[in-house]
């Protein structure tokens, strides 16, 4: 047998190097890279050495940089991805969030935490964490819960091993999510023999399981029985390119289509099936039929509670769901029929079987009634007053092409722009809403932005999600990935302040101007964003911001559009109950008069 001595760090990086998707690309894309003690010599050399054939991007936070990682991975649909490396201890924590949020929302990641020495001879390092009842623990075992495989690398015949584990993980639709392989700093710098067949090229295919027969008979079976159903297009129709299929399904047998979060964009807004949003940032045209419709069709959905207004939607006592996806384990659901398969042939499968089978289409006026109420939120105001989310989003909408990814994450954005953004083709449309992780914005519209180089990516974002995490807003001048930053100045969590309050409670602690100071906040977000190379310009009004917005896209660089909005409203249009628990016992009347609301919602949503 053939061998080649490579320390572990350099046999890793060659692994990555050789592994390829079905279209000729890397799996592995490259790595983002902040060096320290536990990483800098063992795979900092690696990497140097591998160059352009593994290109390495430094960020300036980790948790940023493997943000940025994860909306790359998911701007490719799962066809591609990122590795993340760092230090031991809080270089290699500040990636447990990062972990977190690519864990639920199913995206794949490599993490490379720099780890303390297996040789455990100059214990305790700089850093590390110590547990007196158990000497095998590091700050790493913080990665088991929140990865889909962990695995130590206490010798480097391990990777062995290890790598096609990680391999399988990250290019599994079913089981897809973070892979991390935690690397002992030792272990990266010693050397063993490794045979050169690991390092012959792979091509890992996509695997796209066809239905059950017995399932899918069963799911035919509840489709021909339904008299009014829904489809519900989740994530899985994009990570399947299921878009040309769900279309003529929905066609071709008049079914409805509701979007979430992640299924936004999977039909384009004006196709007169498309209800739009579904669930608690739903819309009234795909609500409406969710609470009549005897069958749910979800397709490459989990079903989380914004999706089914915390399982208050679907009212009609005889409905079914129906759960299509890869994952077995979201199938089953709620009692859910189960019919594990990729959404493309599953789709393709049950439309077979019900050949010519039509239903009645929904009434146009739902739509169209809905749309009246997007147009009218979205205008302009008369007054001179500080405009709303949705106000803002109108003129965006009305400075953007089709060309445009649009891309959110957390306070109030997500669920304005999931009722009201009008996406014109799949992919346009980029919300990372399973974690809802304030400060993915900026980092996620980089790496969406290095995905997909053609489209203009519109970064929609809060002040309070700004100053979060923006340092990536440098690293995208750095590389030269321009992104347009429009940040919505509420002086504050705007969002969450109106749930305080909608609760009972009284604003506290969530707006810059009533939580507790010394000194006013006055925060020039401008030039903040120009320190960091940017170009960047403050609205004072919605004319001025669609003028911005022409002079950022004719920019070559990233560029900021800074506009102050009014915290209070958001658009009462549309929506369904979302439960949120409010207190039993308090001495303000208000919350005790929520609290008689709350259980009274309990009561109707809950039978």
């Amino acid at each position: 047998m053939s061998t080649i001595r490579l320390t572990a760090a350099q046999a890793l990086v060659r692994y990555l190097i050789a592994q390829k998707n079905e279209d000729g690309e890397p799996v592995v894309a490259g790595c983002w890279a902040i060096f320290g003690h536990g990483n800098v010599a063992g795979l900092g050399e690696a990497l140097t050495a591998a160059g352009d054939d593994f290109p390495t991007w430094r960020g300036h936070n980790e948790q940023s940089m493997a943000l940025s990682a994860i909306a790359y991975a998911k701007a490719k649909n799962r066809k591609q991805a990122m590795a993340v490396t760092t230090s031991i201890g809080p270089g290699a924590t500040n990636l447990v969030t990062a972990a977190a949020l690519a864990h639920v929302n199913r995206l794949p990641v490599l993490l490379l935490p720099g780890d303390v020495f297996a040789n455990r001879a100059p214990d305790p390092v700089l850093q590390q964490v110590e547990d007196f009842d158990d000497g095998t623990v590091s700050a790493n075992d913080c990665f088991r819960p929140v990865s889909r495989y962990f695995d130590r690398i206490n010798r480097p015949e391990q990777l062995l091993t290890a790598l096609p584990r990680a391999l399988a993980t990250l290019t599994d639709p079913a089981r897809c999510g973070p892979a991390t392989l935690s690397m002992c700093q030792d272990v990266q710098a010693e050397a063993f023999d490794y045979p050169l067949s690991f390092f012959a090229e792979t091509i890992w295919r996509r695997r796209r399981p066809r239905p059950d027969v017995e399932e899918l008979a069963a799911a035919a079976d509840a489709l021909r029985a339904a008299k009014k159903p829904l489809i519900v297009a989740g994530g899985g129709v994009h990570y399947a390119d299921a878009y040309d299929t769900l279309r003529q399904f929905a066609e071709t047998h008049q079914i409805p289509v509701a979007e979430t979060q992640a299924g936004k964009s999977a039909l384009t807004w004006d196709h007169p099936l498309n209800l739009g949003s579904i669930g608690v940032t739903g819309s009234s045209a795909a609500n409406t039929i969710a609470q009549e419709c005897d069958l749910v069709l979800a397709v490459g959905t989990r079903l989380q509670d914004f999706t089914t207004g915390s399982w208050s939607l679907f009212k009609n006592p005889d409905r079914k769901i129906l759960a299509v996806n890869v994952q077995a384990y979201d199938t089953t659901k709620h009692a859910a029929l189960p019919l594990v398969a990729d959404a493309k042939l599953a789709l393709e499968d049950l439309s077979a079987e019900l050949g010519h089978r039509k239903y009645v289409d929904p009434d146009p006026a739902l739509k169209e009634a809905w749309l009246r109420d997007v147009d009218a939120v979205t205008a302009r105001p008369a007054s001179n007053t500080l405009p709303s989310d949705s106000q803002v989003i109108g003129a965006v909408q009305r400075s953007t092409g089709e060309d445009t990814l649009v891309l959110g994450a957390a306070g109030s954005l997500p669920g304005e722009l999931h009722k009201l953004w009008k996406a014109s083709r799949p992919n346009s449309y980029h919300m990372e809403y399973g974690f809802s992780c304030m400060g993915y914005e900026i980092a996620g519209g980089l790496g969406a932005k290095m995905a997909r180089p053609d489209q203009e990516v519109v970064v929609m974002v809060g002040d309070g999600s700004y100053m979060m995490m923006n340092s990536e807003l440098a690293t995208s001048v750095m590389l030269g990935h321009k992104i347009i930053v429009v940040m919505l100045d509420n002086r504050g969590f705007g969002c969450i302040n109106r749930l305080q309050m909608g609760t009972g409670g009284k604003s506290f602690n969530n707006l810059l101007d009533t939580a507790r100071h010394a000194v006013p906040s006055s925060i020039d977000f401008t030039a903040h964003a120009r320190s960091m190379g940017a170009v960047a310009e403050k609205a004072g009004n919605l004319d001025e911001l669609e003028a911005a917005m022409a002079r950022a896209r004719a920019s070559d660089r990233s560029y900021v559009i800074v506009i102050d909005t009014d915290p209070m409203p958001s658009t009462e249009a549309g929506g369904s109950w979302w439960d949120v628990a409010v207190p039993e016992v308090s001495s303000r009347a208000e919350v005790t008069e929520a609290r008689a609301n709350y259980e009274a919602a309990l009561a109707e949503h809950r039978r």
